[in-house]
């Protein structure tokens, strides 16, 4: 796996995934009042089976949970089936899950 470093990019609304300086995959959102919606993750073909997209959602997330201001909706495939093999970010998810 590549080494992989997550950061956010407001002025361009996604998360960036950079390996080796490169922009190796992003994850863009859209911040609806307490709110961060996940629209599209792409990673670079160059960079894909290398971790890089299991990276970016954990770094996302894990940027989302520590500013602890916004709950997830993620409208994104990538995101919300992340989010779904990960239940240890269930807690993010905007309209969590209930028992019936």
């Amino acid at each position: 796996m590549a080494t992989v470093t997550v950061s956010n990019n407001p002025d361009a609304s996604r998360y960036e995934a950079v390996v080796d300086g490169q922009v190796a995959g992003f994850a863009e959102y859209m911040l609806i009042d307490d709110m961060i919606v996940f629209t599209h993750t792409e990673v670079s073909p160059d960079f894909e089976g290398q971790g890089v997209g299991s990276a970016l959602a954990k770094g996302a997330l894990g940027d989302v949970r520590a500013s602890a201001e916004r709950s997830v909706m993620p409208l994104c495939p990538f995101i919300k089936a992340y989010m779904e093999k990960h239940p240890e970010y269930a807690d993010l998810a905007y309209n969590k899950p209930t028992d019936h």
